[in-house]
């Protein structure tokens, strides 16, 4: 490497470590050793020093070890141009700044610095888990770490929306003299958030850890890696996450530095600037360090130089079209036109015609079209979708419908909320000013269900009505196949099929996972039933959702099936043995990282707690959701432990083996409120019809003593059940 980047790096990493030790000696004179130190939401204390060393630093005192670790991996600045595969000195000091910021960025937490204004700082847990399935189903297939300023605002804007059309997550920061690329994007009025896949991180380059500790944090909970193994877990980053830093402008030592960091995790460093480069490969997967001078190309630079995959979808719509739009929010001031919600009627319907009966690529508006509305007003909206194919059944019917709330919603200008008769959609005025139509929305579900269901469909047609008239005429005959289809998925048990699904989506990230889908319950994550795995086993044959034949029954009760067995220990690369459907105590089965909620077992209480992983506080159990997932995913079995769809709660299958409904003490109070209806029907199901009045949420109880009182004063059945240990 050249001598240039090494000695700025060195020089860096002296600079940030130096830094972090005068900051923790100044807290702990101010505040005392014992001092709590933290980053919010998270079970993996400082995540780098947890992961790389296996420290759980929890105060101030416990940071000096950190430090000193960082301190051994200085050095003095080279004499000579260094080459790969001669980075040591380099590379340790790249580890050493990252270790430094992260110290440096936990005291500015103590000290109510962080975060900085307009910036997420520290990203959760409980954000890794809600994004993890679109990192593990390819929606999401990389990250970008820009650092800097572009030349100007159309520039920054440009950057990030071809990331964007990418589906690749922007995290942006840093400064060049005083100016942030995050300014560049507010003075544009670029939506930033998560669901826009744009997230502010910081103003300044230290800050450039909260990305990396997210990425490495990814080995930890998804990887099921041990912390303490560093080589593990930096491959781990170079394998399995494709993220990659973009600076634009010039570099100082501390840029250098942190960047040398993010190439001992795999990263990549792309500048715009005239830097010396590093073009053998050795630690990235290809070049280290080079430099594109063209602003149009730097993107695709990028995506080459990380090994990004990449799927553009190309739909002739006047609008850009990507994963990263789904979360764009349509205020009302930003808003053209809308449809449906309490402001109108409006529905969505997919039904399986014969294939003479169905014109392939029709698409029609009956009624007025978007140029012929009122700005601001409302009116009635009904899609129909009719699709016909050899291989189509009417049981693919609701897979394809829920479909088209991401279809839709993944163009930029649209809003979509809800499905069938109780959707939601806004068109903005920006969208309706490039000349989209009503007409596009059957562009788009026509384009995407040939691209994502096409060996099961061969011929779609899409009409959309907005006459009042139409919509009140087709509504009906839309609710009765809701109801049928509903009826049809209820009438399903575990006992009626001689099938289950595998879903070994997770194991790009958690090596060791397979989750098996059954009717009566859905895949952790939420998003896959017993019928969408199914149907994505006709869409692709060799894919992640494979049938499983259930064979010999060794355990009715917990659910245990021979051909489950020999299933899972193939696909677990022969780490698991077997599997028990209907019991958390024994041989439960395992967790990924992307799972709703978490079931733990409360042996004080004689049963079991569920939180959602959008509960940031306390439980029963003594921890919040972040702490309990950290033992929970990565693909391991730990019984008593054990995460899910949050949909399983209300399962006739929950817990069977372990007690069922009647162990269930405490759920957060949005959950519990979320799931009232089918809740209080099971508990009338199992003969318990009070049993939802005693089940405690946080207000009632966050610690087991106030909760078992409170079981006590109720009279909760767990309580005269068979001890569960």
């Amino acid at each position: 490497m050249s001598k240039i980047v090494a000695a700025a790096a060195m020089r860096g990493a002296k600079h940030l470590v130096g830094e972090a030790e005068q900051l923790v000696n100044k807290a702990i004179e101010a505040k005392g050793k014992s001092a709590t130190i933290e980053f919010p939401e998270t079970a993996f204390f400082l995540p780098m020093a947890n992961a790389l060393l296996g420290a759980e630093v929890k105060t101030l005192n416990e940071t000096l070890p950190v430090i000193k670790e960082a301190k051994s991996l200085l050095h003095n600045e080279p004499t000579k141009d260094l080459w790969l595969p001669y980075l040591g000195g380099t590379l340790d000091s790249g580890i050493a700044a990252l270790l430094a910021e992260e110290i440096i960025c936990a005291i500015r937490y103590l000290n109510k610095e962080e975060p900085q204004a307009d910036c997420n700082g520290f990203f959760s847990d409980t954000i890794l888990r809600t994004l993890g399935i679109q990192l593990v189903d390819g929606r999401m297939p990389g990250f970008a770490a820009i650092l800097g300023a572009a030349p100007d605002n159309k520039i920054a804007v440009e950057i990030v929306r071809e990331l964007q059309k990418r589906n690749i997550m922007s995290f942006v920061g840093s400064n060049v003299k005083g100016r942030s690329i995050i300014d560049q994007l507010k003075e544009e009025n670029v939506e930033m958030g998560w669901d826009t896949y744009i997230v502010p991180y910081g103003r300044d380059t230290i800050s450039g850890i909260y990305p990396l500790n997210w990425a490495i944090r990814g080995a930890l909970t998804f990887g099921g890696i041990k912390a303490g193994n560093a080589k593990e877990c930096l491959l781990y980053c170079k394998e399995r996450v494709f993220a990659f830093g973009l600076v634009l402008g010039e570099l100082d030592d501390i840029k250098y530095a942190t960047g040398a960091g993010a190439i001992n995790m795999g990263f990549p460093i792309i500048a715009d600037t005239d830097i010396p480069e590093i073009r053998p490969t050795g630690i990235c997967t290809y070049e280290h360090l080079v430099k594109e001078f063209n602003h149009k190309r730097i993107v695709k630079k990028c995506i080459e130089v990380r090994g990004v995959k990449v799927k553009l979808s190309e739909i002739p719509i006047p609008v850009s079209y990507s994963a990263a739009f789904e979360g764009e929010r349509v205020r009302r001031e930003q808003m053209y036109v809308q449809f449906g919600g309490k402001f109108s009627a409006a529905f969505e319907f997919v039904r399986t015609k014969e294939l003479d009966d169905v014109e392939e690529g029709k698409i029609e508006v009956v009624g007025p079209e978007i140029d012929d509305m009122k700005e601001g007003a409302a009116y009635p909206l009904g899609i129909l979708v009719e699709v016909a194919g050899r291989k189509m059944q009417h049981d693919f019917e609701p897979i394809l419908e829920r479909q088209v709330h991401s279809f839709l919603n993944e163009a930029m200008g649209i809003f979509h909320m809800g499905q069938r008769n109780m959707c939601w959609i806004r068109i903005s005025k920006d969208a309706q000013k490039k000349g989209l139509k009503l007409k596009h929305f059957g562009t788009i579900i026509h384009a995407r269900i040939h691209d994502t269901y096409g060996k099961i469909v061969d011929k779609v047609q899409v009409t959309i009505y907005t006459k009042k008239e139409d919509v009140e005429k087709i509504v009906p005959d839309a609710i009765k196949a809701y109801e049928e289809r509903d009826a049809r998925l209820a009438g399903m048990t575990d006992e009626s099929i001689d099938t289950f699904y595998s879903c070994t989506l997770c194991q790009s990230f958690a090596p060791n996972h397979v989750c098996i889908v059954k009717p009566e319950r859905l895949g952790l994550c939420g998003a896959y039933s017993w019928l969408d795995a199914k149907a994505c086993y006709q869409l692709n044959p060799t894919g992640p959702n494979q049938p499983i034949a259930k064979g010999e029954v060794l355990d009715a009760v917990r659910g245990e099936w021979k051909g489950v067995n020999d299933f899972i220990h193939q696909s677990s690369n022969k780490t698991l043995e077997r599997f028990h459907g209907y019991s958390i105590m024994t041989f439960p089965e395992t967790s990924c990282g992307c799972f709703e909620c978490i079931i733990a077992i409360l042996p004080e209480a004689n049963g079991f707690m569920v939180v959602n992983r959008e509960y940031s506080g306390f439980t029963p159990a003594g921890m919040k959701f972040s702490t309990l997932a950290g033992s929970v995913g990565g693909g391991n079995q730990t019984p008593g432990f054990m995460g899910v769809g949050r949909l399983y709660v209300v399962s006739k299958k929950f817990l069977l083996a372990d007690g069922g409904l009647k162990r269930l003490v405490w759920m957060p109070k949005e959950l519990k409120e979320a799931l009232a209806g089918k809740l209080k029907k099971r508990c009338e199901e199992e003969g318990v019809p009070d049993l939802f009045d005693k089940i405690a949420d946080e207000s009632v109880a966050t610690e087991s003593e106030a909760l078992v009182k409170f079981l006590q004063e109720k009279k909760h059945p767990a309580l005269t059940l068979p001890p569960l240990m």
